[in-house]
């Protein structure tokens, strides 16, 4: 992933844009239907601002003395993992969600892109996909809270073909569901574009995606997450979509393209209520804040809110704390991570 510079200043300006649904009406000529247009159900029209910056998390921002990549909520312990790059710094740090820095932890990770807590009744664990081209590379690897290495996929150091599953080439991100089910986007500029689901012995269920822009392929599938009804979403960052699977049978339901024209989306993750879907646009420095559809059809995506961020500040990777609805956003260009609080 060659998704920024370094050197970019730390900023902490931010302002809400309003949502780009326009508020000009078409008058119907006498007799007709008026046509409305998908914005007039929305029932937040003319809403300012669903979120607030929390300008007191981190309470030591200094510790953040590599580019932020990735951010992963622990809501059931009050914990926020964020993975960082560089040369000479703590790989993972380790923040209450209050903000107090509490450790940080080095071991076998190498150039960390997406990370993920995932919690079961009797413990949690860390999963980081590792894009590095050393002996660590080209993983996904299970660690528990203190960093010790529990789970390797993929062989360290080789990047793979997509003729083996798990055999991966710059994995880009994991979401593992409480059944221990993984899914794993494949394709952070490596050879392989693929989205993988494995069992909870990491045994392949099903395997979709090459290279290309049809239906079912992508370009670079940058993030991954599921929703309460059985829906897999993808940030296919390359081809400016989002991509929705079946996940029981991999099937393609639909895809989003209308809301990405200026930049594709980096991130797909989504509100505690499911309600709407929050993703990360890195080149225009933007959170898009998407109407997420109910069961049923994707239908056409809607974007009801977004929130500009500071020039350069790139936000590449996002997670929502489940309990709080605290949204926090790694930034690898302002080399920070930004805390969200909802204000509903």
């Amino acid at each position: 992933g060659t998704e920024g510079g370094r050197g970019c200043p730390r900023t902490r300006g931010w302002s809400a844009a309003a949502s780009a649904a326009g508020d000009t009406e078409t008058k119907a000529p006498p007799g007709s239907h008026p046509v409305l247009k998908a914005e007039d159900f929305s029932p937040w029209k003319g809403e300012q601002q669903m979120f607030k910056l929390d300008i007191g998390w981190p309470k030591t921002p200094e510790d953040f003395t590599g580019q932020t990549f990735c951010v992963a909520v622990d809501s059931l312990h009050g914990l926020v993992y964020v993975g960082q790059r560089g040369d000479n710094v703590p790989k993972v740090l380790v923040f209450s969600k209050e903000g107090y820095f509490l450790h940080s932890w080095n071991d076998t990770v190498e150039m960390p892109h997406g990370i993920f807590v995932w919690n079961t009744e009797t413990g949690s664990s860390v999963w980081i996909t590792d894009v590095g081209t050393g002996k660590y590379g080209h993983t996904v690897k299970q660690y528990s809270p203190l960093g010790k290495l529990l789970q390797v996929l993929g062989t360290p150091g080789n990047a793979g073909s997509s003729l083996i599953p798990l055999q991966f080439d710059q994995p880009a991100e994991i979401f593992v569901e409480e059944t221990g089910e993984v899914y794993v986007v494949d394709g952070d500029g490596g050879m392989n574009n693929r989205l993988l689901k494995l069992s909870d012995d990491y045994k392949e269920i099903w395997l979709t995606g090459t290279n290309g822009s049809g239906i079912g392929q992508f370009k670079i599938p940058h993030s991954v997450t599921v929703d309460a009804f059985g829906r897999v979403w993808v940030a296919d960052r390359g081809n400016k979509r989002i991509q929705v699977f079946d996940k029981v049978t991999g099937e393609w339901l639909g895809s989003w393209s209308g809301c990405f024209s200026e930049d594709g989306p980096y991130s797909v993750r989504f509100t505690a209520d499911y309600k709407y879907l929050i993703v990360a646009q890195l080149n225009i420095n933007r959170l898009a804040i998407l109407a997420a559809p109910p069961v049923g059809s994707i239908g056409d995506c809607v974007m009801v809110h977004s929130v500009q961020l500071a020039d350069e500040t790139k936000p590449h990777l996002v997670d929502v704390d489940m309990k709080s609805g605290a949204v926090y956003v790694a930034e690898i260009g302002a080399q920070q991570v930004q805390k969200y609080i909802p204000l509903s």
